[in-house]
């Protein structure tokens, strides 16, 4: 299994070690989502490359949760345990395809 607090470390260490960014949390945000547009953007063109742009999206998140003091690891098991036992109702969207609109509870507004 991965260790991504040890995965967080490592991001950062070369963030610094390379003298990128590690104080603009806004422009952490910016780098992701390009990363992330970069990704859509191969996928839709049908171009390879698209998992290296999604490792960049990672090591992006990993960076940003270390300088902002989250154990990614931890959210990630504890969101995924979360989504388990959430109910969702399948609808159509107006183009009739399937949606899943997660049903609200008190316990989970």
């Amino acid at each position: 299994m991965v260790d991504l607090k040890k995965m967080q470390k490592e991001a950062m260490e070369n963030k610094v070690k390379h003298g990128f960014n590690t104080t603009d949390i806004a422009l952490e945000f910016c780098h992701a989502h390009e990363e992330l547009s970069e990704a859509f953007h191969k996928f839709n063109k049908n171009e390879e490359g698209v998992a290296e742009e999604l490792a960049d999206v990672m090591i992006f998140l990993l960076g940003l949760c270390e300088i902002l003091g989250f154990d990614l690891e931890k959210e990630v098991v504890g969101k995924m345990e979360k989504n388990k036992n959430r109910e969702y109702e399948k609808k159509k969207s107006p183009d009739g395809k399937d949606v899943f609109i997660r049903i609200r509870t008190p316990e989970d507004p």
